[in-house]
């Protein structure tokens, strides 16, 4: 469960709530091979069309993170890794909540729009970043506001004061997701 975060299904449910919270992943086609390393997608590209309009734009609207995952190849998971451990990713993400709780009371998921105008404000080269992203992407209000809570949230994990141009960049690349292309 991740907190503040909608559900999304395109199999049988168009949004589905865990709870208040939840994730849920979602195949990249019908088939569930597109873009796999080793098996081929059969897949046309107006059925990935088709399927990935399922789920209209207000709707992905009120998503805050949008990724497309990767599958691992067979040899990345038996490898060992050097990367993070749970415990040092749990640490860093627990000073960041502690931060948010400690400015403003409660988690940037949780803010209204008021509070957004508060407490996300980027820097100058910040809201220009976004002022283009707004444009190229044709963001709503709802997707203004929650670029700037995920930047603010990236800039927690950052242990930063404020939420500079790379923080806006990393939270548009988490919205930028187009279902309507295969």
């Amino acid at each position: 469960m991740v907190p503040g975060s909608k559900s999304v299904s395109l199999g049988f449910n168009a949004l589905s709530a865990i709870g208040m919270k939840g994730k849920r992943a979602t195949p990249p086609c019908p088939c569930g091979y597109l873009g796999h390393y080793t098996n081929r997608c059969r897949c046309t590209p107006d059925a990935i069309a088709r399927y990935r309009s399922r789920i209209s734009g207000p709707l992905l609207d009120r998503i805050d993170i949008q990724l497309e995952v990767p599958a691992v190849p067979r040899e990345e998971l038996v490898r060992s890794s050097v990367s993070d451990r749970s415990a040092a990713i749990r640490s860093r993400v627990m000073v960041a909540r502690n931060r948010q709780l400690a400015r403003q009371g409660k988690p940037n998921a949780r803010l209204t729009p008021p509070e957004v105008d508060v407490h996300c404000f980027p820097d100058a080269d910040g809201a220009a970043l976004l002022a283009k992203a707004i444009t190229r992407l044709g963001l709503s209000a709802r997707g203004y506001h929650r670029i700037l809570k995920v930047g603010r949230t990236v800039a927690d994990l950052a242990g930063s004061r404020e939420i500079l141009p790379a923080h806006i960049a990393e939270a548009v690349h988490y919205r930028k997701l187009d279902r309507a292309q295969p």
